[in-house]
């Protein structure tokens, strides 16, 4: 039996694992462990959210918040909507993150461009600026900013956060971008400039589309980050018509002293918006992070 063995395995005395699996160790399932824990830790405050939307005030009292729904009681979810004009805060959102997005990813594009690619003078330095740029806490920026556009007749105005975003956004893209830009192959660059293509020409034929991929994840990032954005809309967007998803929920809960179950419902509502974008553009997230994985 033992010989028989050592044939087929090539191992005297030790047959081979069927189907070529190893045998787990503690430390496998100690990280198994850690992950299921830390998935339940991700997943139970949206099953808090969802299950409380759904409740009456006295079912919440009653069976308390981990427990089900008796019966689907959409009270909190009507009652956030008409109080807040739950419409116009989404749309308000959607402007200022798809208008922050689209820009900062533009100006990114140009100045890694300019910085990567063209090779300026000073080129670690300014990438150093951006860097700092991204690690000034927003406390600090408050004051002056407000002191800015009150001067301008920007403030209560969502084009106010929608310039501090884009300049916000786009100093972290540019950081990104221009380390990509500069191990961009230089003979597709060379060959561009052999055949008469202009450095605008370049950019927009050659370095856009091969880098389109990363812009894309860059977008979408843009996008839930300024949707997720609080401070400085709570800041500068100070009438009721103008105030953004995070604003209108935080305003209401300190305003109306609203109860567990239309909190819950105003959570919800605020999730699902992102939570759709990011189901429409999860293919496109997933093949940007894959190009760059696999570039």
């Amino acid at each position: 039996m033992h010989a028989t063995t050592a044939i087929v395995t090539g191992t005297p005395g030790k047959a081979r694992p069927r189907g070529g699996m190893t045998k787990k160790r503690p430390v496998d399932w100690l990280l198994l462990a850690l992950v299921v824990v830390g998935a339940v830790l991700v997943i139970a405050p949206f099953y808090l959210v969802l299950v409380n939307s759904f409740k009456s005030p006295v079912d919440y009292a009653t069976s308390g918040p981990l427990a089900l729904p008796e019966s689907l009681d959409f009270g909190g979810i009507i009652k956030f909507w008409e109080r807040v004009n739950f419409p116009e805060k989404v749309w308000n959102s959607i402007l200022i993150a798809g208008v922050v997005s689209v820009l900062a990813v533009v100006i990114s594009m140009l100045n890694a461009f300019a910085i990567g690619i063209g090779r300026i003078r000073g080129r670690s330095w300014i990438v150093l600026l951006f860097l700092m740029a991204n690690l000034l806490p927003q406390e600090a920026l408050l004051y002056p900013l407000y002191f800015m556009f009150k001067s301008v007749g920007l403030y209560d105005n969502v084009w106010a956060v929608i310039i501090v975003f884009t300049v916000i956004q786009a100093a972290f893209g540019t950081y990104l971008l221009s380390s990509v830009y500069g191990t961009f192959p230089k003979e597709i660059l060379e060959a561009a400039s052999l055949d008469g293509a202009s450095r605008w020409q370049i950019l927009w034929r050659v370095v856009f589309p091969i880098s389109r991929p990363t812009l894309s994840v860059l977008l979408i990032f843009f996008f839930i980050w300024t949707w997720n954005e609080f401070l400085i809309p709570l800041t500068f967007l100070a009438s009721n018509a103008n105030q953004t998803v995070p604003v209108a929920i935080s305003v209401l809960q300190g305003d109306r002293l609203m109860d567990v179950t239309t909190t819950s419902a105003s959570a919800l509502l605020g999730i699902i918006p992102t939570l759709i974008f990011f189901l429409i553009f999860q293919r496109t997230l997933t093949r940007g992070i894959t190009a760059g994985a696999v570039k």
